[in-house]
C-alpha cells in the first residue's frame, strides 16, 4: 500500500519530477481506496497532508512579508520611498515552491471526492439510542449494524478528550465486543439485557444503534464514520437525558 510521507516534501532527492512522480503514485492509491469504498486512513492522511503544505507556504510568505526592507528609490517631487525586499529564495526553496504550488490542487481535489465519499455514507446511516438512557453517557455500548448483511457488531465504548492550545476534542475509544445475525429473536433492547447482565459495573449503561443502510467496508469506512457520527449525536443537547 502506498503511503506519503510526513516530510516528503523535503527529504530525499529534491527534484521536482521525482516528488511529482512519488505523489502521484500516492494518489493513484488514494483514489483506489476510495474507488473501493474505503475512506480511511487515506482521508486523514490527505488533510494532514494538506495542512503541511497550507503552514509552510503561509508561513513562508508572512516570513518574507516581515523581513528587513531596504531603500531602493527616492521620488522626492511624489515624496514616494519605495523599497525592495532582502528576500530572495534559494533554488533549493525554488524547487520547493514549485512542488507545493503542484501538489496543493491535487490534493484538494482528492479532499473533495473523500468528503464527497463521506457524505455518500452519512446518508446511509441513522444514529438512535436503546432503550433509556441515563444521564451519563460518557460510557456505554454501540450497534454498528450492516443492514445487507444482516449482521450487527457490538461495541464497548469510552468519550475521550484531546486538548491543544486552542480547544478540547471529543473521541471515542472503541472496544470490540462480539457480532451476531439480525433476527426478531436478537433485538437491540434484548442483547443490552444480556450486556447488563455480563457486565454488573455498567448496570445502567448508554445504548445506541448505528444503522447502515447499505454495506461498506468495515473497518476503514462504517466503524470510523460510525465513531464520528455517535461523537456528534453525544454532543448534541437533545441526546442528553
Amino acid at each position: 500500500m502506498a503511503t506519503l510521507h510526513p516530510n516528503w516534501l523535503t527529504e530525499g532527492l529534491l527534484d521536482f519530477e521525482y516528488k511529482k512522480y512519488i505523489l502521484l503514485a500516492y494518489l493513484q492509491e488514494v483514489g483506489k481506496n476510495f474507488d473501493e469504498k474505503k475512506l480511511y486512513p487515506k482521508l486523514s492522511e490527505l488533510v494532514e497532508h494538506y495542512r503541511n503544505l497550507k503552514t509552510f507556504s503561509d508561513t513562508k510568505t508572512s516570513v518574507a512579508n516581515e523581513f528587513p526592507k531596504e531603500i531602493s528609490k527616492l521620488d522626492f517631487e511624489k515624496f514616494k520611498v519605495e523599497y525592495q525586499q532582502q528576500f530572495e529564495d534559494d533554488e533549493l526553496l525554488r524547487e520547493i515552491d514549485k512542488l507545493v504550488e503542484y501538489a496543493l490542487p491535487e490534493i484538494e481535489m482528492r479532499l473533495g471526492l473523500g468528503k464527497e465519499l463521506f457524505e455518500e455514507v452519512e446518508d446511509k446511516l441513522e444514529v438512535f439510542p436503546v432503550g433509556i438512557i441515563p444521564l451519563r453517557n460518557e460510557e456505554g455500548y454501540f450497534f454498528l449494524s450492516d443492514f445487507p448483511k444482516r449482521l450487527v457488531n457490538v461495541y464497548y465504548y469510552m468519550i475521550t478528550i484531546f486538548e491543544n492550545m486552542q480547544e478540547n476534542f471529543r473521541g471515542l475509544h472503541t472496544q470490540f465486543l462480539f457480532s451476531y445475525d439480525i433476527s426478531l429473536s436478537q433485538s437491540y433492547e434484548k442483547v443490552k439485557y444480556r450486556l447488563i447482565e455480563q457486565n454488573q459495573q455498567l448496570p445502567n449503561p448508554a445504548a445506541y444503534a448505528v444503522e447502515f443502510k447499505s454495506s461498506f467496508p468495515l473497518p476503514e469506512t462504517m466503524l470510523p464514520v460510525a465513531k464520528r457520527n455517535l461523537v456528534r449525536y453525544l454532543s448534541a443537547p437533545q441526546s442528553i437525558g
